[in-house]
């Protein structure tokens, strides 16, 4: 199994470019599980055609105990497995702690165990990375990161942010940053201005992804590239990322709790 988290800033096209890698790994044969880290909700709607699922904060208000994995992951296109922590109502309560409650409920029904997936998804929201959003970088839940930037000075700011956070916890073990994909947004000397950024930041570049109105096409029909566009050129696009997110990434061996050595 291989896990990795996504991070970015909010409306810089992550979940967008997560979908398209998803549905991309799962038409080459891997089963995939996106887990959506955002109190918005809106990871997987274009694997789920659209819809929006229920989250896993509004299932465990609505069935507490009796709470099922079937509540809370849920089967889209190409036979992804798509899960919403979900938050809290707007200005009410904190939205990293849904996030941990989310996790620890995925775990307590053993959702990796049961579902084995080979490769898990976090899409995470990156303009604040507190403890509840740092969840999968500072628990061991994903390995590598990628992080999703424009050639935007506060996409770039939010990306040194979140490789920051990375760096204070890399030191205990945790997850390490991999690669900046550039989700292009056409402005003069981008790659240039974000080739100059991740230097700062001590990391590199793995993906271009143009600009294309195939996306927008795409999910104006609720869905990604895959499954609503036959012909684009933008699945040579993001099969190339998930080729090079799966060659960066490691294999994480999950052990059963009588494996466990106390």
């Amino acid at each position: 199994m291989r896990k990795i988290a996504i991070y970015g800033k909010g409306g810089i096209g992550k979940s967008t470019t997560t979908s398209n890698l998803s549905a991309a790994l799962s038409g080459m044969g891997y089963k995939v599980m996106q887990i959506g880290c955002d109190p918005k909700a809106d990871s997987t709607k274009t694997i789920m055609g659209g819809r929006r699922i229920p989250t896993v904060l509004e299932q465990l208000k609505a069935k507490g105990d009796e709470l099922k994995l079937e509540d809370i992951v849920f089967e889209g296109f190409g036979g992804v497995l798509c899960v919403e922590s979900g938050g809290p109502t707007p200005g009410i309560g904190c939205a990293g702690r849904g996030i941990i409650s989310a996790f620890e409920k995925l775990e307590e029904l053993n959702a990796f165990g049961v579902y084995q997936p080979d490769v898990v998804i976090y899409d995470v929201l990156g303009d604040v990375v507190c403890g509840g959003f740092a969840m999968p970088i500072r628990e061991g839940y994903a390995r590598e990161v990628f992080i999703v930037s424009s050639g935007e000075m506060m996409a770039l700011y939010a990306a040194n942010n979140i490789a920051q956070a990375i760096r204070n916890f890399g030191k205990r073990g945790y997850a390490k940053l991999s690669g900046l994909i550039l989700n292009a947004k056409n402005i003069e000397r981008e790659q240039e201005i974000v080739q100059q950024a991740v230097e700062e930041i001590g990391t590199q570049v793995i993906a271009y992804i143009p600009r294309s109105a195939d996306i927008q096409t795409a999910e104006a029909g609720g869905g990604t590239v895959f499954e609503q566009l036959s012909s684009s050129p933008m699945h040579g696009v993001y099969r190339k990322l998930a080729d090079c997110v799966l060659s960066m990434s490691q294999d994480i061996v999950e052990e059963s709790p009588e494996e466990y050595v106390f």
